[in-house]
């Protein structure tokens, strides 16, 4: 109901933030032209019973103006100017016409009182000063001019004039600190926007940045990934190529198995190339994926780093129990993948016995909790309250500092989650929670 009543005296138009003068305007010219519409309403219907009839029929005709001026504001939004000409000319004419026509006793000259209201609010500074002295002017001539008889004195039309100079400049006062607050309200609210576009150019710059870390250790452990396939694939087509040149028969089961090895070797490292591009495809959709599978997806991407280290990874499901989630897959592995590899890269320096990575799902009711625990010997605690600062990072040169930063962004805006860190000198407890249905 308050939107739809909005709407109305705004005459249906849309307004941003850089016209909020021209939005209050159209209000104020929609609340006048009603305002006066049922003002002329009472007036007919009081002449109608006092058996006015000069009178009823002007108003007639100036509520029938009225109508039409608020279907022009509905159809037109450049006619703001021309409705608010026709308004002044129409309220100036009909306060005169009181003046001239009617008697002190009446009071009708009170509603003069409301012109300078309407007049210097809906008019420019200046077009609202030339209509003040022209109205002024008129009044004061009224009762000296020889053409139309008028009840009013000169002393009354001089006293209304003072009142009429009076409220015009405590509403141009009241117009002038209006101005300024709104003029404050639109800056202040364009120095936000700036700050937020700059923000957010910056959260695009740090994601960049972080992607691109990542991406470099993804390259790292393709590398990795693929040179022991490649070695098998090399030592098969060697070992042909001996045979072939010292003339060795090769028979056909030895050439089927070869080529077994190569094609189940194709086939390895083409699976690898999905998940790679799987993980790098920019376009954000939403998947649905068992939540075991899911970490498996990542543990799989570090797998290379493992070979020449003792660490154990462990993905814990002792009821078997399946979780299933609709999220986004790429950047919910990028947490995961941060957080894993910062593990590895504490294991590896502090060179615990029995080094591993302990993974758990705890499954509430909308939402999963994934724990990622390692035996590395704790973070220190003055660096624990800066861990999530963005370049800060405990590896020295050898990091970025964006890695966990990074996620908490993505575990707060995309996943409407939380991330914490609980550390001893046993090791680091990491819990990512996140909605199980992102929508």
């Amino acid at each position: 109901m308050g939107a739809r009543l909005d709407k109305f005296f705004t005459s249906g138009w849309n307004f941003d933030e850089t016209e909020l003068e021209l939005r209050s305007k159209f209000q104020m010219m929609n609340v006048a032209i009603i305002l006066s519409s049922l003002g002329l309403i009472y007036g007919i219907t009081v002449n109608i019973i006092r058996e006015i009839p000069n009178l009823i029929s002007l108003e007639l005709f100036l509520l029938s103006i009225n109508v039409i001026l608020l279907f022009i504001l509905r159809y037109y939004r450049n006619s703001f100017n021309y409705v608010s000409l026709i308004i002044t000319v129409q309220f100036t004419f009909l306060f005169l016409f009181l003046i001239y026509s009617s008697e002190p006793s009446a009071l009708k000259h009170v509603w003069i009182y409301t012109y300078p209201i309407i007049l210097l609010y809906l008019q420019n500074k200046m077009d609202a000063i030339y209509w003040v002295i022209t109205t002024i002017f008129f009044l004061l001539m009224a009762p000296l001019q020889p053409f139309v008889e008028v009840s009013y004195s000169l002393f009354q039309v001089s006293y209304i004039a003072v009142v009429l100079v009076i409220m015009s400049v405590i509403v141009q006062f009241y117009k002038l600190k209006m101005d300024e607050a709104r003029g404050l309200v639109v800056s202040q609210q364009l120095l936000l926007k700036k700050q937020i576009e700059e923000l957010t150019q910056k959260d695009q710059l740090l994601s960049t940045q972080s992607k691109q870390a990542v991406m470099g250790e993804m390259i790292e452990m393709i590398a990795h990934q693929w040179r022991q396939p490649l070695s098998t694939v090399t030592l098969s087509v060697s070992n042909l190529q001996v045979k072939k040149l010292l003339g060795d028969k090769i028979d056909d089961a030895a050439l089927d198995k070869a080529l077994e090895d190569i094609s189940d070797t194709v086939v390895y490292l083409s699976s690898t190339i999905d998940d790679f591009q799987t993980y790098f495809r920019p376009i954000k959709e939403l998947s649905d994926i068992e939540v075991h599978e899911l970490i498996q997806k990542a543990v799989n991407f570090v797998l290379p780093r493992l070979k020449n280290t003792k660490i154990y990874i462990e993905i814990e499901n002792e009821n078997e129990k399946e979780i299933h989630l609709k999220t986004y897959l790429n950047e919910l592995i990028q947490i995961i993948l941060n957080i894993v590899n910062n593990a590895i890269d504490a294991l590896v320096i502090t060179n615990v016995q029995n080094p591993h990575i302990v993974i758990s799902i705890e499954e509430k009711k909308e939402s999963v909790v994934i724990i990622i625990k390692d035996n590395a010997g704790g973070i220190k605690e003055e660096d624990v309250a800066r861990i999530f600062e963005p370049y800060y990072s405990t590896k020295g040169k050898n990091g970025t500092g964006l890695g966990l930063y990074m996620s908490q962004m993505l575990v707060q805006k995309q996943f409407n989650g939380n991330i914490d860190v609980i550390s001893s000198n046993k090791g680091s407890y990491f819990s990512v929670e996140i909605d199980k249905v992102l929508t």
